[in-house]
């Protein structure tokens, strides 16, 4: 193992924890049980702070995902076994042999381990979800919860998912955490009767997920590609399942598709945000959009209309059209509208005046954005200032647009955006 600059060595880490953290929170949690879910968590980083410890010197190892698992495997027997040391009983030492019968599966990893590990997985992190989606814990915690453990989400990207505060988030996540304990809810599939019942917030789950790699929140990157890759295996292993393919599930999959398809085209050599106006359309993944038209076709089944086919719908109208100004706006207002009487968003509220403006013009979409302007929740939600400062650079009020511009620039860590708002600023 040859020694790297310790800059280059903390990069690494950092995307291995955020492509594999959840993973192996995920494993692991099978091997000691969910009741031990915040010592897997700590097991898990203190392996990370390990690795930018240690792999400068020592170099990184051939399979740095194994590396990682066997030390956090290791810190949760140390733990175990000094709490047996501490408090011994009959129920623990047989509880600890259970724990290291089961662990010889986690022994042997292949040299190459990306897409073995993530076959040997992906048990692992449904069983995971669908857990975290237990009927005794309430939606906004089921949902926290597996961003959490099977996301590697933080608690400040969770609370911007939610349009939330992170203090009420990180009690979200406790309450959620305790319900665990309280109900002792076990590490296990529901039965395929019960499956179908947390379809809703698994699906909710992955759709956020898709959502934060697709623009990430914060950080030096535009997009997370592992998540949004992450989110479409997942929900293309749930429409394959025979309980759980419903029509929304494939639904869903089109949309990640058709956006997933997108995704090359959305910086520039450089890493700059580029508009879907700006996008070359020659760079989208013509093989993803095919895999996104099977599962629309899928979704065609049964008589169920979801909110996944109305924005797959919006997908399909943007990925198909042969540009941006050939794009069938009308069609994408008409599906914003019906999401509107749906289910009343203000994010939805948003995009429909985007779409507005593009039918009715740019004068009706910022009467409309005025009258949106008194819902609170938006107050601090960068999207509604800088969809506001595209409008009204559009409308020729340079200096109304400004101003927009900065309130977005005040309100997003994400530097690709920061950099894209200032760039407007400068040009304005």
């Amino acid at each position: 193992m040859a020694s790297q600059p310790s800059d280059q060595i903390h990069l690494s880490v950092d995307h291995l924890f955020r492509r594999r953290a959840g993973q192996m929170i995920a494993t692991l949690t099978r091997i000691f049980g969910i009741e031990r879910l915040d010592q897997v968590e700590d097991a898990v980083q203190e392996a990370m702070v390990r690795a930018l410890r240690l792999w400068p010197h020592q170099g990184v190892p051939g399979n740095p995902v194994a590396w990682l698992i066997q030390v956090a495997k290791n810190l949760m027997l140390d733990g175990l076994r000094r709490d047996r040391r501490l408090h011994p009983s009959t129920d623990k030492m047989g509880e600890m042999d259970e724990i290291e019968d089961s662990i010889e599966s986690l022994r042997h990893f292949p040299a190459e381990a990306d897409a073995a590990f993530a076959n040997e997985i992906r048990d692992d992190q449904l069983q995971m979800i669908f857990t975290c989606c237990h009927p005794m814990i309430p939606e906004d915690g089921q949902i926290a919860l597996t961003l959490k453990t099977v996301g590697g989400f933080s608690v400040s990207e969770i609370a911007r998912a939610f349009l939330s505060q992170e203090p009420a988030m990180a009690k979200t996540l406790a309450r959620a955490k305790q319900r665990l304990r309280e109900f002792d809810i076990k590490l296990e599939m529901p039965r395929p009767d019960k499956l179908a019942l947390r379809l809703e917030s698994v699906l909710k789950i992955v759709y956020l997920m898709f959502n934060e790699g697709y623009s990430a929140l914060e950080g030096e990157e535009l997009v997370r590609t592992d998540l949004c890759h992450e989110a479409i295996r997942l929900c293309e292993l749930l429409a394959g399942h025979p309980v759980t393919g419903a029509p929304k599930v494939h639904a869903l999959g089109a949309l990640l598709l058709f956006q997933g398809a997108r995704l090359k085209a959305r910086c520039d050599a450089a890493g700059e945000l580029l508009l879907l106006s700006e996008q070359d359309r020659s760079l989208w993944d013509r093989a993803m959009i095919k895999r996104g038209l099977y599962q629309l076709r899928k979704s065609a089944s049964g008589d169920e209309i979801s909110d996944y086919h109305l924005e797959a719908e919006i997908a399909s109208c943007h990925t198909l059209a042969a540009s941006f100004e050939a794009t069938d706006w009308p069609r994408v207002l008409d599906c914003y509208e019906e999401l509107l009487n749906r289910k009343p968003s203000p994010v939805v509220a948003l995009n429909r005046i985007v779409a507005l403006a593009k039918v009715d013009g740019v004068e009706a979409g910022l009467a409309e954005l005025n009258r949106l302007a008194e819902d609170r929740t938006l107050r601090n939600y960068y999207p509604f200032y800088a969809a506001r400062g595209e409008l009204l650079r559009e409308a020729g009020k340079e200096n109304e647009a400004v101003e927009a511009y900065q309130k977005a620039l005040s309100l997003t860590s994400s530097e690709p955006i920061r950099r894209f708002l200032m760039k407007r600023i400068s040009d304005l």
